[in-house]
Formats: structure tokens, sequence, C-alpha cells
């Protein structure tokens, strides 16, 4: 299926990046399994300090389909301001930032936050090649921090962080505005880790709208109303 991007560059980069990422998954598969049979995953502390320092170095990205997804959803809600929770290397990121290109609109932005170091790096490097530096506000550090500031009213939202990912729309739900979308990756792959983030979507005083859609991992779909 043809890509929605029509831009050959971003696409040779796209290709490279989603290549490198579904290299990576076997070995994560691999980690995960045999911290399973270890009996080593707590799942009160799911990101203890072993974990993060596996993740280190991994991709982690959003599947081609759902970043392709939020691509058309930017470019039909005409996005200016986005944020996206879960920088890691930028894949993502790039289809936000190709969509906010595309609209056409004065001072559109997509702002990103991400803690490890050295992938803030590799980031910014993958946006240089990409020509879309100018429309990506990439910020370094604890996302609690990070986000306390997004600067006026939010389109859209990415959320591809599970186990900050309530923080993360507790802080920016009040610039969203009306008609805004929030976009929250694998939902289902487990969902009593989520148990808080859909308790709060669900709230009628945070007003919302939610679903899931039928994504692999599951892809949470929420409307600001």
């Amino acid at each position: 299926m043809a890509s929605p991007l029509h831009d050959p560059k971003l696409e040779v980069l796209l290709d490279r990046l989603h290549a490198q990422s579904d290299a990576q998954v076997e070995e994560t598969d691999v980690y995960y399994e045999r911290r399973e049979r270890e009996g080593s995953l707590d799942y009160d502390n799911f990101c203890d300090d072993d974990m993060h320092r596996f993740l280190s170095d991994k991709m982690v990205a959003l599947d081609r389909d759902k970043a392709e997804f939020c691509y058309q959803l930017c470019r039909s809600l005409r996005a200016t301001r986005v944020v996206e929770a879960g920088t890691s290397f930028g894949i993502s990121t790039l289809y936000l930032a190709a969509a906010v290109r595309d609209n056409q609109v004065e001072n559109g932005v997509v702002i990103g936050t991400e803690h490890e170091p050295s992938k803030v790096k590799i980031a910014l490097e993958n946006f240089r090649e990409a020509g879309l530096s100018d429309f990506i506000d990439l910020r370094e550090g604890d996302l609690r921090q990070t986000l306390e500031d997004v600067g006026g009213p939010v389109d859209f939202m990415l959320v591809d962080i599970w186990d900050v990912a309530l923080p993360a729309l507790e802080l920016v739900s009040s610039s969203l505005r009306p008609g805004a979308i929030v976009a929250c990756d694998n939902t289902s792959v487990d969902r009593e880790e989520y148990r808080d983030y859909f308790e709060f979507v669900n709230d009628p005083r945070n007003r919302f709208r939610t679903m899931t859609v039928p994504f692999q991992g599951g892809f949470e779909l929420t409307v600001r109303v």
C-alpha cells in the first residue's frame, strides 16, 4: 500500500528506521520472556532499573500503520500544535512533523519529550536528515517537567509511553482544545497497566469520549468534547 506521505526522501529514511526497529523486536521479546521465567518482572514497578537499561538503546517504535494513521488524523485536524509523550528515536515524531508541515499552518510544531540523552541525540540527527527540525521542539528530561507548559492549545497528542501515560495526559489535558484527539498505544496488551488512564478518560468530569481502535496491541482514540 502506498504511503500517504508523498515524500520520497522521508519515506527512504522511515523505511530504514522501521527496519532497524523491527530487527529489535525478537531481542525484546526474548528479554521479556526471560524475565517472566525468572519471576523478576514487578508489575507494580514494571519499568525498573534493569528494564530501563535494556530499553535505553531500543527504538520501540510505533508500528508503521499506526504512525500513518496519526499522520492522517493530524492532516484531517489541520493540526498546528501536537504533543508526543515518548519520542525515543523520533520515528513517530517524523510522521507528526510531516503532517504539521503539510498542513501549511503558521507556527506549527510537534513538542516531543524523551528522558534518555542518547536517544535525544539520535532523534535530533533523524530530524535533521528528514529536513523536519524546524517543526519539532524536542525536550530532554522527565515529561512531568518538560510538558508542564506546552505553549498553547493542542490539537493532537500521541502517548507512546506506558509507565507515565496518565501523568502525560493529565499535564496536557487542560490545553487540549475541543475536538482534539489523544492516541495512546498498546492499551489492549495489558489493560490493568492502563487502569488509571482509562479511569481518567472515562470520567465525565474530564470531558472525553474514547474507543479502542483494533490495531495490533490496541490503540486508544480519545476525543476532547
